[in-house]
C-alpha cells in the first residue's frame, strides 16, 4: 500500500471515530428581523433531540448534539403567539401541538424544510426542501467535514414573488402547487408517482429558478441532495441579513442544550454538552456564490484537525522510512 493511500485511510478512520463518539452538532441561527420558533421532528427510529421546538429571538443562536445515524427535519415557525405557560400557535409552520414544543408533530405546510440523515461512519445526506411550500429564507452549511460539503438552501424571499394563487395571507408564506390545487400531476401521486411521469411544473420551475439548490418538487433529487462526512451543520434563518451586519455583530448564544440519546429507541438518558461557545462570524461573502450554486465553504473542527495531523504524520513517517 502506498503512502498516500495509508494516510487517507488513517484520516478516514480517525474522522469516523470522532463522529462515532460525538455525532453532529446542529446550530440554529436567527438573522431575521423577527423572532423565529424552530421546530424539530426526528424520523421514526431516531431519538428526539434536547428540544422539539423553541424560541429563537433575533440575532441569537442555539446548538444541539445529535447521535450518529440520526435523521429528521427542521423548520422555522413564524408569527407565533404563546402565553406564559407555553400554550399557543403560529401563523406559518405550526406543528399543531398547541405548545412551543412540537412533541413529535411536523410542520403544517407551507414551510421551508431542512432534512438530514446522518451517516454512521459514512456520508451524511441533507437538503432544503420547498416541496411543502415556503415560509422563510433558510440555508444549511456544513463545517469541518470531508467531501464537497456544499451549502444549500434558499436566500430569496419567495413570499414577495409568490403568485396570487399560492399566496398565504398577507404574503406570509407561499404554498406549493400540490397544496394549492391537490391535483396528482402537482403532487406526484397516482399515475404521476414516478420520476418519468412527474415532471416540473411552471410553479416548481419558479421555485427552482429562485432557489437552484433546493428541492422544488418530489423528484428533484439530482440538483438538490448533498453529502458530507463527519461535519457539523449550521441552519440559518434569513441568511441575507448577515451581509448587512459587521463582523463584530455576532449572534448571541441562548440557553444551553444537552446531547440526544445514542439509543435508537430514544430510551437513553443522554449527556450534557452545553451550547457551542464563541461568536459566529457574520461575514457572508459566500452568499453570492451560494445564490448561483458555487459555494462549498467548509470550516475546520477538532476531529478534522486530528485526522489531518494524523495523515501528515503518517506521510512524514513513510517518507523517513523510504529515505
Amino acid at each position: 500500500m502506498d503512502m498516500l493511500s495509508s494516510s487517507l485511510i488513517l484520516s478516514f478512520v480517525l474522522l469516523n471515530i470522532c463522529r462515532g463518539v460525538s455525532g453532529a452538532t446542529f446550530t440554529f441561527v436567527n438573522r431575521c428581523e423577527y423572532t423565529v420558533w424552530p421546530g424539530i421532528l426526528a424520523n421514526a427510529g431516531s431519538p428526539r433531540l434536547d428540544s422539539t421546538g423553541f424560541e429563537l429571538t433575533k440575532g441569537t443562536y442555539r446548538s444541539f448534539q445529535a447521535p450518529t445515524g440520526w435523521s429528521g427535519r427542521f423548520w422555522g415557525r413564524t408569527g407565533c403567539n404563546f402565553d406564559g405557560s407555553g400554550q399557543g400557535s403560529c401563523t406559518t409552520g405550526d406543528c399543531g401541538s398547541g405548545q412551543v414544543e412540537c412533541n413529535g408533530a411536523g410542520a403544517a405546510p407551507p414551510a421551508t424544510l431542512a432534512e438530514f440523515t446522518l451517516g454512521s461512519g459514512s456520508q451524511d445526506f441533507y437538503d432544503v426542501s420547498l416541496v411543502d411550500g415556503y415560509n422563510l429564507p433558510m440555508i444549511v452549511e456544513g463545517s469541518g467535514g470531508l467531501g464537497t460539503c456544499a451549502s444549500t438552501g434558499c436566500v430569496t424571499d419567495l413570499n414577495r414573488q409568490c403568485p396570487a394563487e399560492l399566496t398565504v395571507g398577507d404574503r406570509e408564506a407561499c404554498k406549493s402547487a400540490c397544496e394549492a390545487f391537490g391535483s396528482p400531476e402537482y403532487c406526484c401521486s397516482g399515475a404521476y408517482n414516478t420520476p418519468t411521469t412527474c415532471r416540473p411544473s411552471v410553479y416548481s420551475d419558479m421555485f427552482k429558478s429562485a432557489c437552484p439548490r433546493s428541492y422544488s418538487y418530489a423528484y428533484d433529487d439530482a440538483t438538490s441532495t448533498f453529502t458530507c462526512t463527519g461535519a457539523d451543520y449550521t441552519v440559518t434563518f434569513c441568511p441575507s441579513f448577515e451581509s448587512q451586519k459587521s463582523s463584530t455583530d455576532s449572534p448571541t448564544r441562548t440557553i444551553g442544550t444537552t446531547q440526544g440519546s445514542d439509543s435508537a429507541s430514544g430510551s437513553g438518558s443522554g449527556t450534557g454538552t452545553g451550547s457551542v461557545e464563541g461568536a459566529m462570524l457574520a461575514d457572508s461573502s459566500w452568499l453570492a456564490s451560494l445564490a448561483i450554486g458555487h459555494s462549498s465553504r467548509t470550516l475546520s473542527s477538532s476531529c478534522f484537525q486530528t485526522a489531518f495531523i494524523a495523515a501528515a504524520t503518517t506521510s512524514l513517517i513513510f517518507s523517513f522510512l523510504h529515505l
